[in-house]
């Protein structure tokens, strides 16, 4: 099991431990992420659908569905789209690398070229990508505070209070997962594509939000490799 503890958001020493106050995040577990109020987040990652390539009947569909779905919906979620500047380097690389396997002189210079054409379209124009993330909340308890677990069992380490204080998460996971699923099948319904990230993607996640300068962008999950929920 993986976790991350809100100190390691930040980078820069000093300077990351004086913003720790800033950061929400307790810790992140098993592909959950645990506030300083004690409630749990899970983000899913979702993909897009051109809606106005879609015929007026595959349309209307698609908003009775969405309707449907919010609906159905007896607890709050977060829509949040990121904008992000394309990464192009990891595509530059396999071009390189593609252009020293080939024979042919003049496919290679064509594949340079184009090389070098892909390079500087994408310094002139600042090319963005963007993510469609949905949050799911579950709150056992509100307390600003201290955490649920410190609340409930104090800060002793015993092995009986570890062994409560995991039984305890596990059933505040499992009531969250049952929105995960709830939500997923929801959406998947109107055509997009549902996933959840796991401990290391939500990592990633936070750490690029929380440092925004020091990354262009790295592709959390290839959503058009999932299947659907």
């Amino acid at each position: 099991m993986e976790s991350l503890h809100s100190n390691n958001l930040t980078s820069g020493g000093g300077a990351g431990l004086s913003s720790q106050k800033y950061v929400d995040v307790e810790e992140v577990r098993d592909g959950v992420i645990v506030l300083k109020n004690g409630s749990l987040r899970a983000v899913l990652l979702v993909s897009s659908i051109n809606f106005d390539l879609k015929a007026t009947e595959e349309q209307d569909s698609i908003i009775s569905q969405y309707q449907n779905f919010l609906n159905s919906l007896d607890f709050p979620m977060q829509i949040i789209v990121s904008s992000r500047k394309l990464n192009i380097n990891p595509y530059i690389d396999y071009l390189k690398k593609k252009e020293t396997q080939l024979t042919n002189e003049l496919l290679s210079l064509q594949l340079a070229e184009y090389s070098n054409f892909i390079k500087n379209l994408a310094d002139v124009s600042n090319i963005m990508s963007k993510f469609f993330y949905v949050v799911v909340p579950f709150y056992p308890i509100e307390n600003s505070k201290s955490g649920i677990f410190d609340k409930l069992f104090g800060s002793t380490n015993s092995q009986m209070a570890i062994s409560r204080r995991r039984e305890l998460f596990d059933t505040y996971k499992n009531q969250l997962w049952q929105r995960v699923d709830h939500i997923s099948a929801g959406l998947s319904g109107t055509g997009v594509k549902v996933t959840p990230l796991k401990t290391e993607e939500l990592i990633e996640l936070l750490y690029n939000s929380y440092n925004p300068s020091t990354h262009n962008n790295s592709i959390i999950k290839d959503i058009d490799k999932v299947e659907l929920r």
